[in-house]
């Protein structure tokens, strides 16, 4: 495909480390962490009726107040090769496969045209009008160490920070980040609080935390969480700092809140894991 470009509102190099030098030229690869900010592209309520009607689909809401159109697609087989119906969830930010028997065991309901256009243009004037997220890349002479980094997807692309700064070099996904930077010898440098809450629930990333502790993204009701997976011996602690449990299937479980002091929250975490 060659040289892809990049674009946003704006790009900035918050980090940049030399992690190896070619002996006869000189020439050397970094590693770069950039913050990116795009604007948010989120539909009208009046966009997402018409959508509806294209779609067949249905006005949904939940006990949080939060709006969706409910629309057909496709099934999934269980492990006894049964058909496990499915239905998509198109919320202002983000679209959701559910299980149609998750769905209805839930607290989202129909709801009519007019109740949905208030409630989805209720939330949309609350979201914020842009996001801020951190692309990882490894720039400069990449030939010699070609072989480390991920064979997938090993797509070159360009971009240009606000200060002018033009780079070119391979885009490290969320799911090889720990990998590559364990190869790049960096494997003490921690993501930031921030940084590990978008790339778990816009990335599906788990990340393994002190004390044998797993962070990851689950789903409760269709619903995101942000959940600390064999963290409960700590959980009078963590409870504390902002996090919450939850007894689901009988198991008591522990979550990080899906809200603006997540990273907050993930960072006293650490804290306390050491």
């Amino acid at each position: 495909m060659g040289v892809e470009t990049l674009r946003a509102e704006r790009f900035t190099v918050e980090s940049q480390e030399a992690v190896y030098t070619h002996a006869q030229t000189g020439s050397v690869t970094n590693y770069l962490k950039v913050e990116r900010t795009q604007k948010n592209n989120i539909r009208t309520a009046q966009e997402m009726v018409e959508f509806a009607a294209k779609y067949q689909g249905r006005f949904m809401v939940n006990e949080k107040g939060s709006a969706a159109v409910k629309i057909p697609t496709h099934s999934i087989f269980d492990a006894e090769g049964g058909v496990v119906p499915r239905v998509l969830l198109v919320r202002p930010q983000k679209e959701t496969r559910v299980i149609v028997e998750q769905l209805n065991s839930s607290t989202w309901r129909q709801i009519s045209a007019d109740t949905f256009a208030a409630a989805w243009s209720t939330e949309v004037d609350t979201l914020p009008k842009f996001t801020t997220d951190y692309l990882h890349l490894v720039t400069g002479i990449l030939l010699p160490i070609w072989k480390i980094l991920p064979q997938q997807n090993s797509r070159v692309f360009r971009l240009q920070t606000s200060d002018g700064q033009k780079i070119l070099g391979r885009v490290v996904n969320a799911h090889d980040i720990q990998t590559v930077r364990e190869q790049l010898r960096l494997r003490n440098q921690v993501l930031s609080p921030e940084e590990l809450v978008s790339l778990v629930l816009n990335e599906r990333y788990t990340q393994q935390l002190p004390g044998g502790v797993t962070l990851r993204r689950s789903y409760i009701a269709a619903e995101p969480r942000i959940e600390l997976v064999n963290a409960i011996s700590l959980a009078e602690r963590l409870l504390a700092v902002g996090c919450f449990t939850e007894i689901i299937n009988w198991q008591k479980r522990l979550f990080i809140p899906v809200s603006d002091k997540a990273p907050a929250i993930l960072a006293a975490v650490i804290e306390i894991l050491g």
